[in-house]
């Protein structure tokens, strides 16, 4: 029988293995929703603050991770659970857990235990770990609005030391420090109402449609509305203030966990705007262009994403602006400290940070906004900052920092080698945006090599001279490889040791899943010869083991894992279905779905993933350690002789051999 828990020496052989491999980073990719819950707690959607979280952030550390990489944790709405169209500023309240507020010692009782079982007993069925996304946003809502409710009241009668005296020090504190953005969230929501429409656009009010970004002349009359709205509905604003001062303390207990575990904590640098944030810094954006992704190996068709795009007359001050300590560098206009603001929270809150399609920060494909097809608007868009003299897109041609002789017309303008070559002038005017994250990350006291550059299939030459700069390396989804060419981004061979290396991601079919493709559609045959190339060096018996391959199915699996330890990427990132073995999708990218961004890890993992194990049907980490140590040559072996017998000890025991 396969074991339930990991012998005792697992995780220094583990950790042994990692530092033979030259495996810096060993990161488990999670998103909010897909946490599980201990069962008194669930409410049909995980969140890492929950006692069945920490207890899944317990259990990747004890396999041997040393990171997780969270989703966006920004607010999502009823009807949108996509976390790349959550807010920036403002936390989901959907991640609250509620089983502590129950508590009076720290959280001074602010829900009643019954309250929560009630809730929980209320949820929607199912067989399959899936979120029930609509169910928790009403419940979650409910129960958040009758913890307000007794805060308040308990508030007024607070014993000076009490558990809810301190946290209305605490409250009060937070409110000061992070009232700008906690008014303009607030007040959406408060507007939304008001005109009964969800979407700002369609306000009957232009004054509340553009609240926060007056005219010239209109400074007065438009702060004058604000106070009135912030009068009108100060009980909802401070209520708003409240429920994420309590997702904001939960995040950073979870921080002192965490950091006390030795696990770094990784967030995700969205590219997008929820509608919210494009309604509250509209004044940033440039009205006529919209940014998506040009067609594409990952994206054939392109995707008309609908994200606002930065103002590049905003990205700097005036010409005339006093430097004073910016000189010789431009002074710092709108579009850099808005940038800076999102940094410097971001970094207070993560030891590292996930850059979303770093694309959209230093060349981004952006389309003409208002067509009634955006996918064909997209699919004829331009690089904004790339398009010096296109008849169909003329009003680039002012954002320019190429000339027309360093274009390649000889391909599509989406293509990487558009623009063939830059001057390091031109190379700074791209890395204007990136230089802010850079210089926030340092002012942070984080290394470059805490950013990860999530560059897929396309690097265009702009983006890949601004990663350059910094030493910046990109991601290798080995799943996509293609093994007809040598010259592949996604064969393990290519990487350079500053690269992200995965079988798959959120927007991949699970690697468990894909196997069983390859047997049933003839590619399995193709992935064992190149595994075989990759993890046997010798030729003797490398065919043999090619066989081997392709009769024990779990075993392509486990070697296509061994392929990104046995690469030079110092950074290996684990997606949570593909560790635990899950054939179900989690998000397909491209389409609308109540199933995308739903799945969940079993409540009942370590049962599962034991089993699983049992079968050679999940990522069985010694075993994989070892095939990728055996392929490093005879001289590595003998070094670490002792080490592989304990690997392959280790694996045999979780596999119940």
């Amino acid at each position: 029988m396969p074991r339930a828990t990991l012998p005792e020496d697992y995780r220094r052989h583990v950790t042994a293995a990692l530092a033979a491999l030259n495996v810096r980073n060993l990161v488990l990719s999670i998103h909010d929703p897909s946490f599980p819950s201990a069962p008194d707690e669930d409410l049909g959607r995980g969140s890492p603050y929950s006692e069945g979280g920490m207890r899944f952030l317990a259990f990747a550390r004890e396999l041997g991770f040393n990171g997780i990489q969270l989703g966006p944790q920004g607010q999502t709405s009823e009807d949108n659970a996509s976390p790349y169209d959550g807010t920036l500023f403002s936390r989901n309240m959907l991640n609250v857990a509620l089983a502590p507020l129950t508590h009076e010692d720290s959280w001074g009782g602010l829900l009643r235990p019954e309250r929560v079982q009630a809730l929980v007993a209320a949820r929607p069925g199912g067989s399959e770990p899936r979120a029930k996304h609509r169910y928790a946003f009403h419940a979650q809502g409910e129960a958040l609005e009758e913890a307000w409710t007794t805060f308040q009241h308990k508030r007024a009668q607070a014993a000076p030391g009490s558990a809810v005296a301190w946290l209305a020090e605490h409250f009060d504190t937070f409110r000061r420090e992070h009232h700008e953005w906690l008014e303009r969230d607030a007040l959406y929501e408060a507007l939304c109402l008001e005109h009964g429409r969800p979407y700002w656009k369609e306000w009957s009010s232009e004054w509340d449609r553009r609240l926060w970004w007056p005219r010239a002349g209109e400074e007065a009359a438009f702060t004058k509305r604000r106070q009135v709205l912030l009068a009108k509905y100060a009980g909802r604003v401070e209520a708003h203030a409240f429920q994420q001062f309590l997702v904001h303390s939960q995040h950073a207990a979870l921080r002192e966990r965490t950091v006390a575990w030795g696990l770094k904590l990784y967030g995700d640098l969205q590219i997008g705007f929820s509608p919210k944030d494009a309604w509250a810094y509209q004044g940033l954006f440039l009205g006529a262009y919209l940014m998506g992704a040009p067609p594409s190996r990952t994206n054939p068709e392109g995707q008309p994403w609908n994200y606002p795009v930065l103002d590049p007359a905003q990205y700097h001050a005036p010409p005339g602006t006093e430097a004073g300590p910016y000189a010789p560098a431009p002074v710092p206009g709108p579009v850099l400290w808005f940038m800076g603001l999102r940094m410097n929270k971001m970094l207070s809150e993560y030891d590292g940070l996930r850059i979303d399609h770093p694309h959209g920060l230093v060349c981004p494909w952006v389309y003409r906004a208002g067509e009634l097809d955006a996918l064909r608007a997209v699919q004829r868009g331009a690089r904004l900052f790339s398009s010096p003299d296109l008849p169909d897109h003329a009003e680039l041609a002012r954002w320019a920092l190429v000339t027309p002789e360093q274009l390649d017309r000889s391909v599509p303008r989406h293509a990487d080698g558009w623009v063939r070559e830059l001057r390091p002038e031109q190379v700074r005017g791209y890395s204007a945006l990136f230089n802010a994250i850079i210089a926030a990350a340092q002012a942070h006291g984080r290394k470059v090599s805490d950013l990860l550059c999530e560059v897929l299939s396309t690097m265009p030459y702009p983006l890949k001279r601004v990663m350059e700069q910094y030493g910046l390396g990109r991601f290798r989804v080995t799943q996509k490889a293609d093994l007809t060419n040598p010259q592949d981004v996604y064969r393990s061979e290519n990487a350079v040791p500053a690269d992200w290396i995965m079988v798959g991601n959120h927007d991949t079919k699970p690697i468990w899943a894909l196997a069983d493709q390859w047997r049933r559609a003839g590619g399995a045959r193709a992935q064992a010869d190149y595994l075989a190339w990759r993890l046997h060096p010798e030729e003797e018996g490398r065919e043999a083991f090619a066989r081997r391959l392709l009769e024990e199915p779990g075993l392509l699996v486990q070697a296509k894992f061994a392929d990104l330890f046995v690469s030079r990427a110092e950074n290996v990132m684990v997606f949570f279905a593909d560790l635990l073995g899950m054939k179900e999708t989690y998000n397909a990218p491209g389409t609308v779905s109540e199933e995308n961004w739903s799945l969940r890890v079993p409540n009942d993992y370590r049962r599962d993933y034991a089993e699983k194990l049992g079968k050679d049907a999940a990522l069985n980490l010694p075993r994989v350690l070892a095939l990728a140590l055996r392929a490093s040559g005879g001289e590595a072996r003998a070094r670490h002789r002792e080490l592989l017998a304990a690997l392959e000890r280790l694996a045999g025991e979780l596999q119940g051999g």
